[in-house]
């Protein structure tokens, strides 16, 4: 008969369960955006309806490595998140604003 999770957690060292913890924060900061939309909780055909597009659309647009940044925009937006453009330096970061909707704007 399987364990349940939770029994097996307790059973481990809090050191070990730190380090899945740690692990498992590490694997949802990176991921494709299909990854995204269903951690998210939405189908292709409910984010392909919020962006007025058809489901075939849309899973092209999840299979795409490249895509323009308004595109990819839209997409996270429509999945309630909004973008930011990091360059990343040996030095530090630089946040790239030129393609932020506010400063665009002028705002």
């Amino acid at each position: 008969m399987a364990k349940q999770f939770n029994t097996l957690m307790d059973k481990m060292s809090p050191e070990r369960r730190q380090k899945i913890e740690d692990r498992t924060q590490a694997l949802l900061l990176e991921m494709a955006l299909q990854e995204l939309r269903q951690t998210r909780g939405l189908t292709q055909q409910q984010l392909a309806d919020i962006l007025n597009l058809n489901q075939a659309a849309l899973s092209k647009m999840e299979n795409q490595t490249d895509m323009r940044v308004s595109t990819l925009r839209r997409i996270l937006s429509a999945m309630g998140g909004e973008m930011k453009i990091i360059a990343r330096f040996p030095d530090g970061e630089v946040v790239i604003n030129q393609f932020d909707l506010a400063t665009a704007n002028g705002k």
